[in-house]
Formats: C-alpha cells, sequence, structure tokens
C-alpha cells in the first residue's frame, strides 16, 4: 500500500525552488514543523518552514499535527511522500513497516496521556533516509520532547538519521518502563491493602469500588505498554533484517538488537504483572465475598436467636380459654424468662460450636 497525495504544480519544480515557493504560501507563525539541525558548534532548533539551507543540515524533522500546506511544503523539500492522520491509522499491518525508494516507513504504537487517568495509544511514524529522520505524529508523547533535550545536551545523539531513530526508541522505551514500574509499585501497595497485614491497628472497611477502579486504570496502563512494546519490536526486528536494502552502520545493528533483548525483558515483565492484576482482583472479589458472607451469617445468626423467643410467646399469645400459666401473678415474667434463657442458650450453643 502506497501513501498518495494529490500534487500540485510545485512538483515540477526543483526541489530547492519548489520549498520555498511553498514555504511562502505559510504562514511564518506556523510551529507545527521543528527541525533539529546538527552543526560543527553543536544542535540548533527550527521552528516553522523549512528552506533549502535548513534542509542541508537537518537530522531530525518533527511534524506535529501538520496543515496539508506544511505536509506538501515538507514533501517537495524531501522528494518523497509522507503519511497523513488518516493514512497512519488505516494502514494494514503489513504496511506499517516498508521500503520504498531507499526510505524506510516505519509506523508504531506509543502511548500518549500515560500519566493521566485515561492513558492511550496513538500512531508515530518514523520516515527514515540516508540524511536524516522525519516523524509524523498527531499526539504529543513526552518521550519525543526529553530525547530533544537531550539531543541538545549531547549533540552526538542526533549526528545522523539513525542516531535519532534509535534515540527516540530508546527514549519511548524508557517511558514505557517507567509506566510498567507504577503499575507494579501500584500492586504492591495495592495488595498490603486488601490484606490488611496491620493488625495492630483498628482494622477499617476497605473501600473494594475504589480498589476495582485502581485496578482498572493500572490494566489499562499497562495494556498500552504491552502494545507499544510489541509494536516497537516490530520496529525493531525489521530494521535488524540482513535482508533490508537500507544500509545500516555496524554500531546501528548492535544497539537495534541490544534494544530488542530490552523490549523483550519488558514484555515478560507486563506478563507477570499481568498475573498479578489477576490476582489481586481474585482477592478482591474474594474479599467481598467473605464479607458479604461475614453479613448473611450475621442476620442468619440472629434470626436463629431470636426463634426459641419467638415460639415462646407464640405459644402464650394462642387464644385458649383454658391456659394455666394465664392466672398466674408471675405468669408474665416467668414467660419473659423463658424468652430470655432460650435466647441466651441459642447463642452459648452457637459460640461452643464455633460458629459465631
Amino acid at each position: 500500500m502506497e501513501w498518495r497525495h494529490e500534487k500540485n504544480s510545485f512538483s515540477a519544480l526543483p526541489l530547492s525552488v519548489a520549498g520555498n515557493s511553498l514555504a511562502h504560501r505559510i504562514s511564518p507563525s506556523a510551529r507545527m514543523i521543528s527541525t533539529l539541525c546538527h552543526h560543527a558548534e553543536g544542535l540548533r532548533a527550527h521552528q516553522g518552514f523549512i528552506t533549502a539551507s535548513h534542509l542541508r543540515d537537518a537530522r531530525w524533522i518533527d511534524l506535529l499535527e501538520p496543515t496539508e500546506e506544511e505536509e506538501l511544503h515538507v514533501e517537495h523539500l524531501l522528494g518523497l511522500e509522507l503519511p497523513n492522520k488518516d493514512e497512519l491509522r488505516v494502514l494494514e499491518e503489513s504496511s506499517r513497516l516498508h521500503e520504498r525508494d531507499g526510505v524506510l516507513y516505519l509506523i508504531a504504537l506509543v502511548v500518549v496521556n500515560s500519566e493521566s487517568e485515561y492513558p492511550r495509544s496513538d500512531h508515530l511514524a518514523f520516515v527514515l533516509t540516508r540524511e536524516r529522520l522525519v516523524t509524523v505524529r498527531y499526539a504529543s508523547p513526552k518521550a519525543l520532547a526529553l530525547f530533544e533535550e537531550r539531543a541538545r545536551r549531547q549533540p552526538v545523539l542526533a549526528a545522523s538519521g539513525e542516531d535519532v531513530l534509535l534515540g527516540l526508541v530508546e527514549t519511548l522505551l524508557e517511558r514505557i518502563a517507567l509506566n510498567i514500574d507504577t503499575v507494579g509499585g501500584d500492586l504492591d501497595r495495592l495488595s498490603h491493602e486488601v490484606l490488611n497485614p496491620e493488625p495492630g491497628r483498628r482494622r477499617r472497611r476497605p473501600d473494594h469500588g475504589a480498589m476495582l477502579r485502581r485496578l482498572e486504570l493500572n490494566q489499562v496502563l499497562l495494556a498500552r505498554a504491552r502494545a507499544s512494546l510489541s509494536s516497537l519490536a516490530r520496529l525493531l526486528g525489521y530494521v535488524s533484517r540482513p535482508a533490508l536494502g537500507f544500509e545500516f552502520s555496524r554500531a546501528f545493528h548492535k544497539r537495534s538488537g541490544v534494544l530488542l533483548q530490552n523490549v523483550q525483558s519488558l514484555i515478560d515483565h507486563t506478563n507477570f504483572l499481568a498475573g498479578n492484576i489477576n490476582f489481586e482482583l481474585s482477592a478482591i472479589l474474594g474479599m467481598i465475598n467473605i464479607e458479604q458472607n461475614a453479613i448473611i451469617r450475621i442476620f442468619s445468626v440472629a434470626a436463629v436467636i431470636f426463634m426459641p423467643p419467638t415460639l415462646v410467646a407464640s405459644v402464650y399469645g394462642m387464644n385458649f380459654e383454658w391456659m394455666p400459666e394465664l392466672g398466674w401473678s408471675k405468669g408474665y415474667p416467668m414467660a419473659l424468662g423463658f424468652m430470655l434463657l432460650s435466647a441466651l442458650g441459642t447463642y452459648w450453643f452457637f459460640k461452643r460450636r464455633g460458629w459465631l
């Protein structure tokens, strides 16, 4: 599957002329195109449309929610096609990783808003050429901002397009690992709250509804992390294929192999945490059942305890003409005493059998 755009008359112009001509059609205040340029004195960041002079030193071009004009501007400068928002979402799985005309097109699923109550996943497109990397995205993962900050301090991290690609993947994995650690830590705290291992303190009734909600949030975040890890594993496996026509350096293959091992380790850890989530769910539901059974037992015991007094009261409530006890002056206290003794006897029997 190929990405197709309707080309206008600028496609017939030389790249430098087309790029500069199209740039004049874009507002100078456009901030959706960010470029990292590698110079002898370090990295320089540029915001807005790109000129041919910027393109010579550009190592990373980042398009955040680009307009059609901005996307066409970068396409004319680079002489290649970029995926738009609709294409990122409807591409088949087999079309997310492919090579065409010496350019690698890689689409990965990344976690967005991981620190919020509703984490989600979004697509991030990597377009790798011999000289630079172009990213197209419609979300703002924190990993990209973190990598840009690191690259400004250490320009060697963005010395080439392949360095930027691996640097971004590595930072994405760091963020996912942090999310996984967050889930693991919350599951540990949750297990202590469910089992309540502090007998010295007065036991408070736990809020099982809130616990189930926390468990759900952890499950959602873990599921997003696992999906992103699987996507990045496929990406790293694809660029590590010996039959790939795109030539990478030896250092790239070594580093990508290490990252692939890290991905597999994180996937194994997510499987372990998924088992913990199932255990926590069973434990919470078990505690709910125990509490419900305790409440039902209390009502059952109370009903049984009051059955003998009810029987005594029912006997003396009969409307017979001749009942010897009705003529006693102590008949009333005697009946009350029978009722009390029958209740206490029932309670003592239950207590001795260990049912209370």
